[in-house]
C-alpha cells in the first residue's frame, strides 16, 4: 500500500520541525523538497526520532550558475545543462543519503525558444542524455530520480514536458530501475485528464506521486477529481511509494488529514 505524505506547505518550520509536526498529525513521511540551507543533521536526528522521513527532496545546487543551468529557465533540454545536471545530482544525492530519503525531483526545464528553431525531438533527446549521464552518479545508492511532467495551462507556461506519455517514453528510453516518473495528479488533470487510465499504462514507469485537486490545487475532495477513484487505481497497480500532498489547505490540517486517511481507508 502507498503512504500518504504531509504536503511540506501544511506544516510550518525547518525540515527538523516539519519532520515533528507531521509525525505528530500521524505522517509517516513529508515532503518540503528544496533542502538547500537546511540543517540535515537535525533533519536526520527527528527522522532518527519520529521515524517520520522526508519522501523526496527538489534536485538543486549550491552553486549559482549550475542552479541557473539546470532551473527551468534553462534545464536539460539544452545540451550545455548535462553537466551542470550531473554536478546538481550529486549533491543533492548526498543530501538525500544523510536525510534518508529516497527520491530526487528533477524537471525537464522550459521549451527551448531561440532560433534557429531547435525541434523537440532534439530537446526530448537531450532530457535523456542528461538522465543517462547522472546513472553512474546514482547507481546502487538506493535512490531514484523522478522525472515531473507539469502543466504548461496554468502554472507553468513555456514548460517542455508535459505529457505523461512523453514523460514514460523517456523513462523508457533512459531504461534505469533508479530513474522513474512522477506523476502528479493535478498537472496531469489539467494536461490531458484521462488519469486511471493513464496511472494503470504507465505503473511500469511511475515512482512517485502528487496530488492536488482541480481548480486552485487544494486539498483532494476540494474539486473535480475523483480521488477515491484515482487512490483506489493507483492502490491496484502494486504502488508502495509515497503519494504526496502536493497542494494547499482550504480547512486547518488536523481536519484535513483525517479526511485524507479516510478518503484512502481500506484500500490496501
Amino acid at each position: 500500500m502507498f503512504t500518504l505524505t504531509c504536503g511540506g506547505g501544511w506544516v510550518p518550520g525547518s525540515f527538523a520541525e516539519k519532520i515533528a509536526a507531521a509525525a505528530a498529525l500521524g505522517y509517516r513521511s513529508v515532503e518540503p523538497l528544496c533542502w538547500l540551507g537546511e540543517d540535515l543533521r537535525a533533519a536526520r536526528d527527528a527522522f532518527d526520532r519520529t521515524r517520520c522521513g522526508i519522501s523526496a527532496i527538489l534536485i538543486q545546487s549550491a552553486d549559482a550558475e549550475t542552479q541557473r543551468l539546470i532551473s527551468n529557465d534553462h534545464g536539460i533540454v539544452h545540451e550545455d545543462a548535462r553537466d551542470a545536471f550531473v554536478r546538481a545530482v550529486g549533491e543533492t544525492l548526498a543530501a538525500a543519503q544523510l536525510l534518508g530519503t529516497r527520491n530526487i525531483v528533477v524537471t525537464s526545464g522550459n521549451e527551448r525558444t531561440e532560433m534557429p528553431v531547435v525541434p523537440r525531438a532534439v530537446q526530448h533527446t537531450n532530457i535523456v542524455a542528461a538522465l543517462r549521464a547522472a546513472l553512474p552518479v546514482i547507481e546502487g545508492s538506493g535512490v531514484t530520480l523522478v522525472l515531473e511532467p507539469l502543466n504548461a495551462l496554468v502554472n507553468h507556461q513555456g514548460y517542455f514536458l508535459t505529457t505523461a506519455a512523453e514523460g514514460a517514453g523517456i523513462i523508457r528510453e533512459v531504461n534505469s530501475p533508479q530513474v522513474k516518473m512522477l506523476f502528479d495528479v493535478y498537472h496531469q488533470q489539467i494536461t490531458e485528464g484521462n488519469l486511471i487510465h493513464n496511472i494503470r499504462a504507465y505503473r511500469n514507469e511511475i515512482g512517485h506521486f502528487h496530488v492536488g485537486d482541480v481548480p486552485g490545487r487544494n486539498e483532494p475532495g476540494t474539486g473535480e477529481i475523483n480521488y477515491r477513484n484515482v487512490f483506489r487505481a493507483i492502490a491496484a497497480t502494486g504502488y508502495d511509494g509515497f503519494v504526496v500532498f502536493e497542494c494547499g489547505l482550504t480547512e486547518a490540517v488536523e481536519t484535513v488529514t483525517e479526511k485524507m486517511f479516510r478518503l484512502a481507508e481500506g484500500l490496501a
